[in-house]
């Protein structure tokens, strides 16, 4: 991930990791659906056992799926052991060195040193142990677990997620371990979308270029869920921040993945299936849109890399369409006429035709193949 690679999908799975058939199950359907890295919680060293026979079967049943252990409170040992069956571990800064919250209100210099001397104790053997096996790291953050001594010292604020992420980050670098990818995460949109700016800015002052695992925590489900995950992830996208993302919602994880590929298809950053372009219909519409809109997807949906146009008529159509492949537009007296980019292949088709003659055109073309 980074640089130049495409952006990836990831997701977790929701099975017990001591339940290994159902995770066994769950992290192959996902990856038939398109999740490039399946994250599995270890939240005790049982777990983190458990996965060397999870990632095993997979193997043995389907193929190697790249695997992230999660690993949260006191997790030296936990991640340690998940080092040696995983392709990633990922450690939340705000639990990893576990302090209960005492409602302190200051924290000396000698007790911050304190407390990064404990985290260096306990991070270091992880690092040796990720550079041992070739492993990479995600540094976690989470706003809503972030560290007492980080709340006291920023607030609960996007400075306290990113210097919680950072102080790692140090640790690896002086430990010569750069195989490391960062996340932020919010279940608020605009912290989680001030906390990845921030991250990228204080990643660049010194001089460091890991990637960014982007995501709005707790979404929930649903339409709004979408929506709120979308709102985030794209915004960064579109400012070239983020390297891999996932969508986190409230159901099924396997939900989660066509609307990362969404949001990558719209930002023009993957391509998974046909783009269509189709005008909303007004009154200048001589056909029935919606409906040529869905006897259209149906009969194309497998032809992945296609933009192909639905307009209403021929005010906007033309312009609108312009940078799609082909184009079906509504004409006077109940015709249409159709495109290949801007240029008329067709035109004085009855409507009841015209979704034969695209196909027909996409045939000649030699674009057309059957669907499986």
């Amino acid at each position: 991930m980074g640089s130049r690679h495409p952006v990836v999908v990831q997701s977790m799975i929701t099975e017990e990791t001591r339940n290994i058939e159902a995770c066994v199950e769950q992290i192959i359907a996902l990856h038939k659906v398109g999740c490039e890295i399946v994250r599995v919680t270890t939240p005790t060293l049982g777990e983190a056992l458990c996965v060397e026979e999870i990632r095993a079967k997979v193997i043995e049943r389907y193929q190697a799926v790249p695997l992230t252990a999660d690993v949260h409170h006191q997790g030296t040992d936990i991640a340690i052991e998940a080092a040696k069956h995983v392709d990633e571990v990922r450690v939340n800064p705000g639990l990893f060195v576990f302090r209960k919250h005492t409602g302190r209100e200051d924290y000396s210099p000698e007790e911050h040193e304190e407390e990064r001397k404990a985290i260096e104790a306990g991070f270091v053997p992880v690092v040796e142990a990720c550079k041992k096996h070739n492993r990479a790291m995600r540094v976690g953050v989470n706003h809503g677990s972030l560290s007492e001594r980080m709340l006291v010292t920023y607030g609960d604020t996007p400075d306290g997620m990113v210097e919680s992420a950072m102080e790692y980050l140090r640790i690896c670098r002086a430990n010569g371990f750069e195989n490391v990818n960062i996340s932020a995460k919010a279940s608020r949109v605009p912290i989680m979308v001030a906390a990845n700016r921030l991250m990228a800015q204080k990643m660049d002052a010194e001089g460091m270029d890991y990637p960014l695992h982007l995501g709005v925590t707790e979404a929930g489900d649903g339409e709004y869920a979408r929506i709120k995950s979308t709102a985030g992830i794209a915004t960064l996208l579109m400012e070239g921040i983020g390297d891999t993302i996932r969508v986190s919602l409230a159901e099924d994880p396997i939900n989660e993945i066509p609307v990362c590929y969404d949001i990558l298809q719209s930002l023009g950053l993957r391509k998974t299936k046909v783009e269509y372009i189709a005008c909303p219909s007004c009154g200048r519409t001589k056909f029935d849109l919606p409906t040529v809109l869905h006897e259209v997807r149906e009969a194309t949906r497998h032809l992945v890399g296609l933009d192909i146009a639905v307009m209403g008529c021929i005010v906007n159509g033309p312009g609108e369409m312009a940078d799609a492949d082909y184009g079906y537009v509504g004409a006077a007296g109940g015709k249409i006429t159709l495109y290949r980019k801007r240029e008329v292949v067709k035109n004085g088709i009855p409507q009841e035709q015209g979704v034969n003659e695209l196909l027909a055109l996409l045939r000649s073309d030699g674009v057309w193949s059957d669907p499986e």
